[in-house]
């Protein structure tokens, strides 16, 4: 359907040619000036811009703005005038204005999209990419919608800058990470002690807040390196249940605070169409837990990917990390990994994703001290399930920790014991890409899990139900 803009754009070229073809002419109120009404000043400035005669735009469009501040049109045009004198930032100001002064959605798309032209033509792609998303907003069509997509996609690999921003709401029956009973036992035999009333599973929602900024400070076809921040942020509010439970207990205790900067430099391995690359990075942050600083820590990673054929590909990597000045000796520690993920395309658009994690941790108090390897296979599935895209995914983990302090015997001297954790995890989520609102779209997660403990009081279930929002693009 054509806007109202382009409408009367459109008729103010037709108009124009009647006007010139009989004869018309505006009033002469001096030697050297003409009067035009509204009508006819639109007119004049529609044939000057499908004629290329943007000065001559601006000076009518500048007119019709003096007159009416709140008309979208006059805006439009005088921002069109202003692209064609390469007046960028002009030109993005008046879309802007244009765009906040009508609404109607045709027209709101026409100005945002004009708004993100110039200001990529104005060298500054990040407010681009956020004029382009609001043009999302009022796409009309599918296929619009999919042009939008590929446009902000160009974008993001032409733009230095890059972010990301996931937020959620995940209310859980094991907000703590707790056991499900105050009594323990080692390997069959009770311990005499009793744990803490808070040490007990507790219900509530966890809020989160993944934000990540990054820059990108050279580049080319075989390599590129990258000054990425990242900020992790969850909060937990008890619910009424488990405040009962644990009297006195704030749902601030369990509250965590990720941070962290990384430098990283990824290459290509021979051609890069042939989709073998490598990357290397180092990274320093700080861990907090309960408002308190848990641990700094510096970190070497390195990953090399091999496309195995057009539909596969496997990425092998390796960690290492010093976790230092922490608030307790069990997280002062050293941490060496290793990880395999498997990614293969199956016939008809499903994805299969394997991923393989080892953990070695030497710690300086013996509760900290474990080794640990869990295995995680997703599937993306191609089709959707009503209005969603659907992906399933099931973990697999064992931990072993050599020599803890488990609890107390009956005399009520500690008891030290090997603790061995089995846990399996299964999640499946929905996600409502149709439901978008400036591209991004929202996500439903199912979650639970299981962990069985030679020691009970590490022997935990949770489920969760979790709503996120996630990008279309």
């Amino acid at each position: 359907m054509t806007s109202p803009i382009r409408k009367r754009l459109a008729g103010a070229c037709l108009a124009l040619g009647v006007f010139l073809a009989t004869g018309m002419t505006p009033a002469q109120t001096a030697e050297n000036s003409v009067s035009l009404t509204l009508p006819q000043a639109r007119l004049l400035a529609g044939h000057a811009l499908e004629t290329g005669q943007p000065a001559l735009a601006l000076r009518l469009s500048a007119g019709l703005v003096r007159a009416n501040p709140k008309d979208p049109v006059a805006h439009y045009m005088q921002a069109l005038a202003y692209a064609g004198l390469n007046r960028n930032r002009d030109g993005r100001r008046a879309a802007a204005r244009a765009y906040r002064l009508t609404d109607i959605g045709s027209d709101r798309m026409r100005a945002a999209e004009l708004a993100a032209k110039l200001s990529y033509a104005e060298g500054r792609p990040t407010l681009a990419q956020i004029w382009l998303r609001r043009t999302a907003i009022h796409a009309e069509s599918k296929e619009v919608s999919q042009q939008i997509a590929r446009d902000y996609r160009i974008l993001r690999q032409r733009n230095p800058w890059s972010f990301s921003i996931n937020a959620g709401l995940r209310p859980s029956d094991n907000v703590n990470n707790g056991s499900s009973s105050r009594y323990n036992t080692i390997d069959g035999e009770p311990d005499y002690g009793l744990r803490p009333a808070d040490a007990v599973a507790l219900s509530g929602v966890i809020a989160t807040l993944d934000t990540m900024l990054g820059y990108r400070l050279r580049g080319d076809r075989q390599s590129a390196t990258y000054l990425l921040g990242r900020l992790y942020i969850s909060r937990v509010a008890l619910s009424d249940s488990a405040e009962a439970l644990a009297p006195g207990v704030s749902g601030r205790k369990y509250g965590s605070t990720y941070g962290e900067l990384t430098l990283r430099h990824a290459f290509a391995i021979g051609d890069p169409r042939e989709g073998n690359f490598a990357s290397v990075s180092a990274s320093l942050g700080e861990s907090r837990f309960g408002g308190d600083r848990n641990f700094y820590f510096a970190r070497l990673f390195g990953d090399r990917t091999w496309a195995l054929s057009e539909a596969s590909s496997l990425t092998l990597g390796v960690l290492a990390e010093d976790r230092f000045k922490a608030k307790s000796k069990a997280n002062d520690a050293r941490v060496y990994g290793l990880s395999a993920v498997f990614d293969h395309r199956l016939q008809g658009g499903n994805r299969l994703g394997l991923s393989l994690s080892l953990r070695d941790v030497s710690a300086q108090a013996m509760n900290g001290t474990y080794s640990g390897a869990s295995l995680r296979g997703t599937v993306t599935f191609d089709k959707r399930l009503g209005p969603a895209r659907v992906s399933a995914g099931l973990a697999l983990g064992a931990t072993d920790y050599p020599l803890i302090a488990a609890g107390l015997n009956a005399f009520g001297r500690v008891v030290f014991a090997p603790r061995d954790d089995k846990t399996i995890a299964g999640d499946l989520t929905f996600f409502f890409e149709e439901y978008d609102y400036a591209g991004f779209a929202p996500t439903l997660t199912l979650q639970a899990s299981k962990t069985d403990s030679n020691i009970s009081i590490y022997s935990a279930r949770d489920f969760s139900l979790a709503l996120g929002i996630k990008s279309t693009f």
